[in-house]
Order: C-alpha cells, then sequence, then structure tokens
C-alpha cells in the first residue's frame, strides 16, 4: 500500500509531504454529482445534477442550500457533510447581522466555511469533510462566486464546476463563459455544462437550480417552467 500506515490521521504527512486523509477527501468530492456556479451582470446561477428516483418529491433539492436571503451554497460529494456545514454558515450569518446589522459578505461566508473544513485536518480522531461547496451571493461588493474544498482552501471564481467530470466541464465554462453574459445565457450554461457529462441529456428532471438577481438580492429556486425554457437555449452552447 503505498500510504504505509501515513493515512491512519489527518495530522500525519506522508515522507513526500502528503496528508492522504484529505487527499481521499478531495477524491470523494469527485466522485460526486456536478454542481455549477456561473457569474452574470445581473446575478448568480447555481445549478446541481440530481438522480431522483420515481417516487421521490421532485420540488426537493438536496444538493442546493440557502444560507441568507442573499447567499446560497451547491455541494458536491458527501452531503450530510455538505448540511452540517451550511447549518454552521447560517449561524455564522445571522450572528454577524445581530452584531453588525447588516448582511454577511460572501468572501466572509466563505473563509469562515473554509476555516472550518481546515479545522478537521489538523486534530486526530477526526476526517476532513467530503465535500466541495460553491458559496455564491450577491452583497454590497456585487455578485460573487467562491469554491471551498475539505483541505481548507478557498478561490472566487467567475465560473466553476464542482464533482465527477469536473474538469472537462471546467474546459467548457472557460470556453463559453461571457462575462457580459445575461442572467437567462448563465442558466443555458449551468444546463448545458451539466448536460456534458450527464448521463440524460434531455429534459430537466436531472436538473435543480437556483438563482440570486442583483435586483432582488433574494436566493429562490427556479421553477421548472423556467429550467425548461432555459434548457431550451442550453443547445446554443454546443457544438
Amino acid at each position: 500500500m503505498a500510504s504505509r500506515g501515513y493515512d491512519m490521521t489527518p495530522t500525519m504527512y506522508s515522507p513526500d509531504g502528503r496528508i492522504y486523509q484529505v487527499e481521499y477527501a478531495i477524491e470523494t468530492v469527485k466522485r460526486g454529482a456536478l454542481a455549477i456556479g456561473v457569474l452574470s451582470k445581473e446575478g448568480v446561477i447555481m445549478a446541481v445534477e440530481e438522480k431522483p428516483r420515481i417516487l421521490q418529491t421532485s420540488n426537493v433539492t438536496q444538493k442546493i442550500f440557502q444560507v441568507d436571503y442573499h447567499i446560497g451554497v451547491a455541494a458536491a460529494g458527501y452531503i450530510p457533510d455538505a448540511r452540517v456545514q451550511v447549518d454552521n454558515a447560517r449561524f455564522f450569518s445571522q450572528g454577524n447581522r445581530m452584531t453588525y446589522d447588516e448582511a454577511v459578505e460572501v468572501a466572509t461566508v466563505a473563509k469562515y466555511l473554509a476555516d472550518q473544513a481546515h479545522q478537521f485536518t489538523q486534530y486526530g480522531g477526526v476526517r476532513p469533510n467530503g465535500v466541495s461547496m460553491i458559496i455564491a451571493g450577491i452583497d454590497q461588493k456585487g455578485e460573487s462566486i467562491y469554491v471551498t474544498d475539505p483541505s481548507g482552501t478557498y478561490v472566487q471564481f467567475a465560473a466553476v464546476a464542482i464533482g465527477a467530470g469536473s474538469d472537462e466541464v471546467n474546459e467548457f465554462l472557460e470556453k463559453h463563459y461571457n462575462a457580459n453574459m445575461s442572467l437567462e445565457d448563465a442558466a443555458s450554461l449551468a444546463i448545458a455544462a451539466i448536460n456534458l457529462k450527464a448521463e440524460v441529456k434531455e429534459g430537466i428532471n436531472h436538473i435543480k437550480m437556483a438563482k440570486i438577481t442583483s435586483k432582488e438580492k433574494l436566493f429562490e429556486k427556479v421553477s421548472e417552467s423556467d429550467l425548461q425554457k432555459y434548457s431550451q437555449n442550453a443547445s446554443k452552447f454546443v457544438q
């Protein structure tokens, strides 16, 4: 075994400078269903691939969460870990509002979640969180999207994919993303990006989406009728 016992705790480095438990957690993210975040001049889009069972309630989203009125999260990897981190983010956001009487900045929430993830790489008897999250929102500084990973890293993006096949999907986003695109085009791009690797490439039953518009600054789930409309325009990004 290559790890030779160095993977027993996240506090131990291997001789070649690796922390295996963190790498295992990142591998868990790579096996999760896709999650996409896209920034536009009119707001932000979060989209995920979900494969519901036939009798599962379709209007419940398992991988997109609301943190505050103006912030949402899309997750890839081990979703129970995401729920715990989102709950922490909600308490943190509410505490900021109570203390400073203003909405928390998106970057502040991203850093807080990254710091929380990093804590689980520093102590024995715990394991790193097996989830990456896209934190998207609109604050007094404008629209922004951040990604956290199990190591505690957080990075800002204009458009990003996490989860299975994300390397190829990120190349697709780099090719087709335009900073001046409308919110509708951003939503269509997110659908096209998910369908790039999805088993089912038609319809909208395998896609869940949320948006925050620059005008309203309020998190809201995208309806099936709007999803259908966005999916019809997704073909223009596929060549």
